[in-house]
């Protein structure tokens, strides 16, 4: 059988994708206990909401829609809040053991002589915006200095965001590659520690960091699959969106990996169809350098390129990678912010509502949604990666 092809997606043959041998650390059975350690750091980490919405999974055509809801995470509203601000913690510790010469504990690291030694410490990365708020907060919780170096396209009031958890805002002209290329630089010439979200897997001490991001995002498939064991839920399909495809990845192999070899839900990639460097990798079976093209609203996504860390995982592991356009997630935010029936209120941005937006599109087209398995048994999850970050712009105001 061939690779399907649509407008709408693209499903690999079955039988091309490769193996993966082994799940990576950050993505391992046990990636997520050491987040779990440094998450108990911030004073305010409950777990983010697992929602059901009846009556639009009902509209939809489905057995169960549910959604996790990350626009509460840590009070940062997005998932990000998981990567940078935990990655930054790992680099604290590694900063102060090297200087007291011993190994620094994660309760440790909020104590005054742990801050006083983290104040000559400046972490930076480049991003869109959520990235360096997680990286911001991740700063300003263990005293140390931080630079986002942010590219034309981020809007001021996710700069402003940004600025109010202390760090530095440094702008750059162009697109978000040219806001990484100018923090590597800059990190390399001032000695800076460089926390970003995409790196060449050649780099071993980004890469290393990198992976510390992505290895926070595990907490949140712990927290869908302990909610599922709690009431005794069980999913057929995953929708997951994707930028470089850090947290797909963290997503696919660290649920894979929990599942032991058990059978495992069938996972979905979403990308705006500006900017599908995913979906455009999987067809070519390599990865692909997007040219630049028009923006998207779904900012968060729109990258150029994959992640060369998270890509063999997504690779292994997607079943299918869809495409939505600018029209189908306005309509996927205003799904949410203004439910029917006694569906919850949920306020998530271009971006977080893109999963949702993956699906309705899917549906859409009959019988891709019958080849996918979309149909009156299906037990969907989506997740809403992160609320509205630019209130200015919202699709959900009426």
């Amino acid at each position: 059988m061939p690779a399907e092809q649509t407008a709408t997606a693209f499903l690999p043959k079955p039988g091309t994708r490769p193996k993966l041998d082994t799940f990576p650390w950050w993505c391992s059975a046990g990636a997520s206990a050491e987040p779990r350690q440094f998450l108990a750091a911030f004073p305010d980490h409950p777990p983010t909401p697992l929602l059901h919405l009846t009556t639009l999974g009902n509209r939809l055509g489905v057995k169960s829609l549910h959604v996790k809801d990350e626009s509460f995470r840590l009070g940062l509203s997005s998932f990000k809040g998981l990567g940078g601000a935990y990655a930054v913690l790992r680099v604290a510790q590694q900063h102060a053991g090297k200087a007291l010469g011993r190994r620094v504990s994660p309760d440790e690291l909020l104590t005054p002589d742990i801050r006083l030694l983290c104040a000559n410490l400046t972490v930076c990365c480049a991003s869109d915006g959520n990235h360096g708020r997680s990286v911001a907060a991740g700063a300003r919780l263990i005293g140390a200095q931080c630079k986002i170096f942010l590219h034309a396209g981020v809007s001021e009031e996710r700069v402003a965001h940004i600025e109010r958890l202390g760090a530095a805002i440094v702008r750059i002209e162009g697109s978000y590659d040219d806001s990484i290329a100018e923090a590597e630089r800059s990190a390399d010439l001032q000695g800076w520690v460089l926390v970003p979200d995409i790196v060449a897997a050649d780099d071993a001490e980004s890469a290393q960091i990198c992976g510390y991001v992505m290895q926070g995002y595990s907490i949140l498939v712990d927290e869908i699959l302990d909610a599922a064991r709690k009431y005794h839920l069980d999913f057929t399909h995953v929708f997951v969106q994707a930028g470089v495809g850090g947290v797909a990845a963290s997503v696919f192999g660290h649920w894979s990996a929990m599942a032991q070899g058990a059978k495992r839900p069938r996972f979905i990639v979403v990308e705006p169809e500006r900017a599908a460097c995913l979906t455009e990798s999987a067809k070519a079976g390599r990865l692909i350098k997007l040219p630049h093209g028009p923006s998207t609203i779904m900012a968060m996504l729109e990258c150029q390129r994959p992640s060369p860390l998270a890509w063999p995982v997504v690779h292994a592991l997607a079943d299918a990678y869809v495409t939505v356009t600018e029209d189908d997630a306005q309509e996927a935010v205003r799904h949410l912010a203004w439910p029917e029936g006694a569906d919850p209120v949920i306020e998530a941005g271009e971006s977080g509502a893109a999963g949702l937006a993956g699906l309705e599109r899917l549906l859409a087209d009959k019988p891709l949604a019958a080849r996918m398995g979309l149909d009156g048994s299906a037990k969907v999850l989506v997740i809403v990666t992160e609320g509205p970050t630019d209130r200015s712009v919202w699709s959900g105001t009426k």
